[in-house]
């Protein structure tokens, strides 16, 4: 009999066996695709090793090599962390690993005397445990970016213990929000008929919104302390930059970033009239704890960080910090952030109308 050809073959698959063979394919293509515009990336790293020209006259030698190091290393682990990832899902479907989990989470249900008929029970016990085990496979990645990479560049400030203990009340923080919306989310479906589909992408609409909307007052505060930014210059500088561009500024905060990294960062939240602006302390020079004396008897290091004093100040002096924000405002005056909610809100109805 004659060789079938592999369009025959392929014919001849049931309708899901295509399907599946058709996500797994386009999941690895993506993959390639990524990973070749990193490799492309990772290449310049390695090659540039002179400040460019038009970095002369602001970026020293010094800085530039170490910002290219540390570049080169996170290029090396998003590399080795993001092939693993595939494999590792590609593995869990192959190997039916989510109809395993499914089974344990009915079998869990029911001894704890919820039967077959309770779909909606069955499936948080299937995303606690799904959750559960994505936490604890991304640990060793999370533990070696944080106390090897980060440790090496001299960004880490925490210690294993914080690590741990931040990580722990990030998942509980996560289930406490994540579970009570899957569960409504699913009820949604279930008794939503035909454009069921129309609901639930109203619901998570409303639910992104709201988190949007709540996560700077009720939600971040519980990892890290917020207060507001103290009258002076720099407070003067930013409502002056605000007003300029007709930005409705409500507050300012400083986030004690410091406890965590020496990496800065500023961002803006808040719809309609009720703007708010939050700034890292890393990123004020004289108000970042990495700056500030151990007390007497101190050394400087204490249960939950280890930042030490340094002989060069870090953050950045009104003006460079002014340029940062002017960055993040710059999203808001072009619409960015709008247009992303719609981009986004968009894709998610085809992927539930589809």
């Amino acid at each position: 009999a004659a060789m079938a050809l592999p369009g025959e073959l392929w014919a001849e698959l049931p309708a899901e066996r295509r399907i599946f063979c058709s996500v797994l394919l386009f999941s690895w293509a993506v993959y390639l695709w990524e990973a070749f515009l990193a490799h492309r990336q990772r290449r310049v790293y390695r090659t540039t090793t002179h400040v460019p020209q038009e970095l002369g006259q602001i970026m020293d030698s010094e800085t530039f090599e170490k910002s290219r190091l540390y570049q080169l290393d996170k290029s090396t682990f998003s590399f080795w962390s993001g092939l693993y990832s595939e494999v590792e899902g590609t593995m869990i479907l192959l190997c039916g690993g989510i109809p395993f989990l499914w089974k344990l989470s009915g079998q869990i249900s029911g001894h704890a005397g919820f039967g077959p008929e309770y779909e909606i029970v069955q499936s948080l016990v299937f995303l606690l445990l799904a959750t559960l085990f994505s936490a604890v496979t991304g640990l060793p990645w999370s533990l070696y970016n944080t106390f090897v990479i980060e440790e090496k560049h001299g960004f880490n400030q925490q210690t294993l213990g914080f690590f741990f203990k931040d990580a722990i009340k990030k998942f509980v923080v996560t289930q406490c929000i994540l579970l009570p919306v899957t569960s409504l989310l699913l009820y949604i479906i279930k008794i939503g008929g035909d454009y069921f589909f129309i609901y639930a992408w109203l619901f998570t609409l409303v639910v992104s919104l709201v988190l949007v909307t709540i996560y700077a007052d009720y939600i971040a505060p519980l990892f890290d302390k917020f207060i507001p930014l103290p009258e002076g210059e720099l407070k003067q500088q930013i409502e002056t930059m605000a007003k300029s561009i007709d930005f409705p500024l409500t507050k300012v905060y400083v986030v004690e970033g410091s406890k965590r990294s020496s990496h800065s960062n500023a961002y803006f939240y808040g719809f309609f009239k009720n703007k708010r602006i939050v700034l890292f302390d890393t990123l004020l020079e004289d108000y970042s704890a990495l700056n500030k004396e151990p007390a007497e008897g101190e050394d400087g290091e204490n249960e939950e960080t280890k930042s030490k004093t340094k002989n060069k100040k870090q953050g950045c002096k009104n003006e460079e910090v002014l340029a940062v924000l002017g960055h993040e405002l710059g999203h808001w005056k072009l619409g960015h952030t709008v247009k992303n909610i719609i981009i986004s809100q968009v894709s998610y109805y085809k992927l539930v109308f589809i």
